[in-house]
């Protein structure tokens, strides 16, 4: 993987110097790869991606929890079937289905019909979760997936029928996923990127991990300290703050700077 580093603002005064990284997968790379090194596709093409702060779900960890069993009970009688984007009919009615959940959820044309046909034509969208409640012959929502087997999923984006929030339906549909991943064999199901405690809702599934940017780390007290921060004065690099190098790695930065973040500069020449 190729890697590039776009300049955002500077604050000199506090010699921080920020950075998006993308990275551009190279010869025989699938997407898999970036998924794994923390990074989360920024084109439908996924020919580039960004590093970020992003949750997966190690399916071989995952077990119900009392909270999940909870989720799935009250979905009793919706059920869910795969299929692949070629054999779906992305018909009219679905299409304004789609576009009417966007509006609802995410803002008036935040999501345009020209932006979400080309969420569903892309290469991003390799399958369809489609949800039917059993007891109206309804179809009530879909997921839109990427699916690497046996890598990897990720759980792209979520339509539902707004009228079963009470249902909780949103996650019945997440919970059902980690299970069906974990059935169908997959090793990790990646649901995107947490920076907001609005987030949080995508840790709740044992196998949980994030993206710290230079490991995968399971432990929601170091998520949790890292949305605290986000909301604050930050005037000074994460690393660099002994407080969190104190809360959760006991050698410090030697034994960050020791251990395999993923990355190291190569010189070919060598």
């Amino acid at each position: 993987m190729k890697l590039l580093f776009s300049e955002y603002k500077s604050d000199y005064d506090h010699y921080i110097f920020p950075y998006a990284i993308w990275g551009f997968p190279e010869g025989k790379e699938t997407p898999a790869a970036c998924f794994s090194r923390g990074f989360l596709p920024s084109s439908v093409n996924m020919d580039r991606f960004y590093l970020c702060r992003n949750i997966r779900v190690c399916l071989a960890d995952f077990q119900p929890s009392s909270e999940n069993r909870r989720i799935i009970r009250k979905g009793d009688g919706i059920v869910e079937r795969l299929v692949p984007r070629e054999a779906f009919d992305y018909s009219t009615k679905r299409r304004d289905f789609f576009k009417q959940y966007a509006d609802q959820r995410l803002g008036e044309d935040v999501m345009s019909y020209d932006r979400l046909d080309k969420i569903i034509n892309s290469r991003m969208t390799s399958h369809l979760l489609v949800f039917d409640d059993q007891d109206t012959a309804k179809e009530v929502g879909a997921v839109v997936l990427y699916m690497e087997p046996p890598a990897m999923a990720y759980y792209y984006f979520a339509f539902y029928d707004l009228d079963y929030q009470q249902r909780s339906l949103g996650m019945y549909m997440m919970t059902r996923a980690v299970a069906f991943c974990q059935e169908a064999g997959l090793e990790y199901l990646y649901l995107g990127s947490c920076y907001s405690r609005q987030a949080l809702y995508k840790t709740q599934f044992k196998g949980m991990q994030f993206s710290t940017g230079f490991r995968w780390s399971n432990n929601l007290k170091e998520l949790k300290y890292l949305l605290n921060r986000d909301s604050g004065q930050v005037e000074a690099h994460l690393l660099e703050g002994q407080e969190y190098l104190k809360q959760f790695y006991d050698g410090g930065l030697a034994s960050l700077r020791d251990g395999d973040s993923g990355f190291r500069i190569v010189d070919d020449d060598r």
